[in-house]
């Protein structure tokens, strides 16, 4: 792995200005930039141009490197033909922004299950609707010089690696952005997340427990040790990326300070790896 970086969800409060400040100051020289509170995707759409002008000048400013782009697209599996379509023209609209910033990626969701269970029949359906826009996508986004991932998460059409796998099985040269801890509170095992290593282009995580989809630090059931060494046994070369939640009680995620905790975890895995690397 080469370094680490902090998401700007996990500062979600503030301005992206500000979330590159803060995460500059905790001494990171990557940075992971999600679209929402702090970057305006339909906004940034409009003039890709002009709003990677201002991401790159605030990004100089604090001599900060681009690990990610993760764009919010949750309607890429919906049934509705015309807000399909209105997402995937999203995406390649941005295209050009991810360009200019120089993100080495892009990671989107699968695309949102329905609020209620529904039938085998339908999810099949999500799925291979997901896996058609992902298709167009891919495409576009390997035309473009840029990697494309889908998340695997939590409200998710694919939340589980089965799932995951199936998605780019349907869709070749489609890869992971894995979440630790998302993967972990659904209760997988160690070894059935890093099983998934070979197929990831980048890294989520913070620590969770049970029934906490994020903990403290001191409460987290993520072995750290056992996270680092599989990461090297997998010859991982991605960044790992820190993300804690701002949002505390979705999925019984815990309010944490989030200066202290992506700190400490920053600490804890850059410990883990230097000494396994000696």
């Amino acid at each position: 792995m080469r370094a680490f970086s902090a998401h700007t969800w996990s500062f979600h409060d503030l301005t992206l200005l500000e979330a590159f400040g803060t995460i500059a100051r905790l001494g990171f020289r990557w940075v992971d930039i999600g679209s929402g509170p702090n970057l305006n995707a339909l906004k940034a759409a409009a003039n890709p141009e002009r709003a990677a002008d201002e991401i790159n000048a605030d990004l100089a400013l604090y001599d900060l490197a681009v690990s990610d782009l993760y764009l919010l697209l949750p309607r890429i599996c919906s049934e509705d033909e015309e807000r399909r379509a209105k997402e995937r023209e999203l995406f390649s609209a941005l295209l050009p922004l991810a360009q200019a910033i120089r993100a080495p990626g892009i990671t989107v969701s699968p695309g949102l299950a329905a609020p209620a269970a529904v039938a085998e029949a339908a999810e099949t359906a999500a799925l291979h609707r997901a896996a058609e826009s992902l298709r167009g996508m891919l495409a576009e986004a390997q035309a473009a010089g840029l990697r494309l991932s889908i998340e695997p998460h939590l409200d998710s059409i694919a939340p589980t690696p089965e799932q995951a796998l199936a998605l780019l099985a349907a869709v070749p040269g489609l890869e992971l952005t894995l979440d630790w801890a998302d993967l972990t509170y659904q209760n997988f095992a160690h070894e059935q997340i890093a099983a998934l290593l070979p197929r990831a282009r980048h890294l989520h995580i913070r620590q969770t427990a049970r029934r906490q989809l994020q903990s403290t630090f001191e409460r987290g059931r993520i072995d750290l040790r056992r996270f680092i060494h599989d990461l090297i046994a997998a010859n991982y070369t991605g960044i790992i990326c820190i993300e804690t939640l701002n949002m505390p009680g979705r999925h019984g995620a815990v309010k944490i300070n989030p200066l202290l905790e992506t700190a400490r975890l920053r600490d804890a895995l850059r410990d883990l790896r230097d000494a396994a690397q000696r």
